[in-house]
């Protein structure tokens, strides 16, 4: 099976700005040119899902529109990015030392923010693939649209498995760019 995984466009607030699950724009004309780099790229008929928040959406319609053969996205809150609580649309370098530090000295349990951890959204991430597994077979494809943090927990899963990540010096590092398009192979029986 491949999922391909499309991350939303730039969003339109300053830069070093902490947002997760805070629902902030994309900037239109970068989520027209990530969509029609998209639709030059995917492969016909793919099923589509798409996250719950609205950045991943106006990239959805966008790509719906030059793509139609793509069909309408579902929505699946399970690919909304991972929710950092009180630290949401706080700037990284204003979030106390101590607080980042907790983070990442219990990197999958500790709730950054207060709401969500890692093993959280690892956790809806595997289930939400799990579910795309079920409805394909083994050459099957489908698209989601979606975040950073969903794309490292399946870039995780893809590599370990849908086991805790251990420490943060094990979260996946490369970061999807914004309106970028990336796909991921799982074999039959592969972790995940």
């Amino acid at each position: 099976m491949k999922l391909w995984l499309l991350r939303h466009a730039e969003v339109l607030l300053p830069p070093g700005l902490c947002y997760g699950a805070s629902d902030v724009a994309a900037d239109a004309a970068h989520t027209r040119e990530a969509a029609r780099a998209a639709a030059t790229q995917l492969p016909a008929k793919l099923p589509v899902r798409v996250s719950g928040l609205g950045r991943a959406q106006q990239l959805a319609r966008e790509l719906h529109a030059l793509r139609p053969d793509l069909g309408p996205a579902t929505v699946d809150q399970r690919l909304n990015e991972m929710d950092f609580g009180c630290w949401e649309l706080q700037r990284w370098d204003a979030i106390p030392r101590a607080a980042m530090d907790a983070w990442t000295a219990n990197f999958d349990a500790h709730r950054f923010g207060g709401k969500e951890s890692v093993a959280m959204l690892l956790s809806r991430v595997a289930d939400a693939l799990a579910d795309v597994r079920r409805a394909l077979d083994a050459d099957g494809e489908a698209l989601w649209i979606t975040h950073a943090g969903v794309i490292r927990s399946i870039q995780h899963i893809a590599t370990r498995g849908p086991v805790p990540v251990g420490e943060a010096a094990r979260w996946p590092r490369t970061e999807a760019p914004t309106g970028g398009l990336q796909a991921v192979a799982f074999a039959a029986g592969s972790p995940g």
